[in-house]
């Protein structure tokens, strides 16, 4: 899965990143306040990260179809895990939630490395909503049953469900670009977090306008908009990765842009809501892996099935 064309992201990429390390440093030195701190403390967070995730993720491509459903699965599980540490649960939800966490995940990836696509779409929101249903129901305690059932399926969607469209990508069948899938997957990483770190700048630089504090303190409207426009040229300039012409292709790339970064907003709102900083702490000084991958949630579903509606055969 590794090509000439993947070499030069791959090689633009680490450039970027070398640029991007330079001006976080100079961004946290300049820091005054405590919400300059954290912000430049998040984007060094998120650069950092990809020092380690580029290398990794090569290497998964590397290794092929094995590689990216096993990483993208290792994903899931720990995201879940994060996920389920902040969901209020009673005693009778323990059995369900010990069943959500060891059985969603392989069977869901299951799906996956065994291509069947029709039942990797509706096993989550399905069959394990009324296996968490009736496995509560069973349980006795009727007590706040509907917001444990939503809390316990919420997080099997975000932390398996939409996660697991990463990797299902490659699954996908685009007529005259059979055996190229892995680049979809190339495109939507490039394009969410160029996304992620483009906002930030573009807030540091020009942000005047909160966009919604209560939920993200430090997003702004001048970041957003500037960091979609600017993600949306970084998606256009990979149309050679693509089977498709420059604005069908820089259309797209707004569009998973914009979900991505719909899906960070509504990461913060669950944060918030939970009183936690950060998911988890397992990246010393990064955060929890949702943190680094909360733009791939709703991302990664919105260019599975614009793809599979408009371009790929049944």
């Amino acid at each position: 899965m590794i090509d000439a064309q993947i070499g030069a992201v791959v090689a633009v990429a680490v450039v970027a990143l070398v640029v991007g390390t330079a001006v976080g440093q100079a961004v946290a030195r300049q820091a005054r306040t405590s919400a300059e701190r954290l912000a430049a403390r998040d984007l060094m967070a998120r650069i950092g990260a990809w020092w380690w995730m580029i290398p990794l993720m090569v290497c998964c491509l590397a290794l092929g179809w094995p590689g990216v459903v096993g990483f993208f699965g290792a994903v899931s599980f720990l995201a879940l895990r994060e996920l389920i540490s902040l969901v209020p649960s009673r005693r009778a939800d323990h059995g369900t939630l010990v069943l959500a966490f060891f059985v969603a995940v392989p069977v869901q990836y299951g799906l996956i490395w065994g291509q069947w696509v029709e039942l990797f779409m509706v096993f989550v929101p399905v069959w394990a909503l009324l296996t968490v249903s009736v496995g509560l129901a069973l349980r006795g305690d009727p007590t706040h049953f509907l917001q444990r059932v939503a809390a316990i399926q919420y997080v099997l969607l975000v932390g398996v469900y939409c996660i697991s469209h990463a990797p299902a990508l490659l699954m996908l069948s685009v007529p005259g670009y059979e055996g190229q899938e892995h680049k979809l997957l190339v495109f939507l990483v490039v394009v969410t977090q160029s996304s992620d770190v483009l906002q930030f700048l573009w807030g540091k630089a020009l942000g005047r306008r909160l966009l919604l504090p209560s939920v993200s303190p430090t997003k702004t409207v001048e970041g957003m908009v500037g960091g979609l426009g600017s993600a949306t040229v970084v998606g256009t300039a990979l149309t050679p990765l693509l089977p498709w012409s420059l604005a069908q292709t820089a259309l797209l790339a707004l569009g998973i842009a914009t979900a991505g970064a719909l899906g960070g907003l509504v990461m913060s709102a669950i944060k918030r809501d939970a009183g936690v900083k950060d998911f988890g702490s397992l990246i010393e000084g990064h955060g929890g892996v949702l943190d680094r991958v909360d733009s791939l949630v709703f991302a990664a579903p919105a260019l599975f099935h614009l793809v599979r509606w408009l371009h790929a055969t049944p």
